[in-house]
């Protein structure tokens, strides 16, 4: 079993938070491609053939710029927060056709005390979200087997931000109202330090790509997306 990251990882990412500047980071570049750029481009690139096994419309995309690996540089266009760098490492396992439709994906995000695994649609277009909703009314059934299933329930949590109020031509006493007042369809579930530095790091990953595919599976239902 190979070994991807390690405490030096940790210890970079770190490091970053409490120095988060230009200066800083260009003094310790090595660092970052050393320990968390390059293996977590490896990673993507061994989770390929496992992530083909859940569904052959889904990618791991070990490209350099441009594939699965977000970039370390924070958009700080629209925000008041104006520090350069992310403070974690995260990997989006996207569906073949995303770049032309809003399109749920699997997500894998390192970060000292905070690392987890997930899967949905996060910030869905409107549009999308009243399609999920309206899909989720017609098809109650095949959503409860999905992401109301206990073994689903024991590892993951549904997240993201919810409406107030039911959404209207949604009837506020259905059962799953809480589901159509979701404005994000995801599930997260945390990963301990010592998986995400371990050699079962590939093997726990894949696992919870299986374990989440139920909900992308339906989410792609919904929106015409093959899955």
């Amino acid at each position: 079993m190979a070994t991807y990251f390690s405490d030096k990882t940790f210890r970079f990412l770190r490091a970053l938070a409490r120095n988060n500047s230009r200066e800083w980071f260009h003094e310790h570049k090595a660092e970052y491609e050393q320990h968390l750029r390059a293996p977590f481009l490896q990673l993507i690139a061994d989770l390929q053939p496992d992530l083909l096994t859940v569904s052959e419309h889904y990618r791991a995309d070990p490209k350099a710029v441009g594939g699965s690996l977000f970039r370390i540089h924070r958009d700080t266009r629209f925000s008041n927060d104006k520090t350069p760098y992310k403070t974690w490492s995260g990997a989006r396992f996207f569906h073949a056709r995303h770049k032309t439709v809003d399109a749920p994906s699997f997500y894998l995000h390192v970060q000292p005390g905070h690392c987890f695994i997930g899967a949905g649609l996060w910030h869905p277009q409107p549009e999308s979200q009243r399609r999920i909703r309206q899909f989720i009314l017609d098809n109650p059934g095949a959503w409860k087997a999905a992401v109301h299933a206990p073994a689903f329930k024991r590892k993951f949590t549904m997240d993201g931000d919810s409406l107030v109020r039911a959404p209207r031509g949604f009837p506020a006493d259905h059962e799953l109202i809480e589901d159509f007042k979701r404005k994000d369809f995801v599930a997260t579930m945390a990963l301990d330090d010592a998986v995400v530095l371990g050699p079962n790091l590939r093997k726990s990953v894949a696992a919870q790509f299986a374990g989440l595919a139920p909900l992308v599976d339906y989410l792609c239902a919904s929106l015409d997306l093959e899955f």
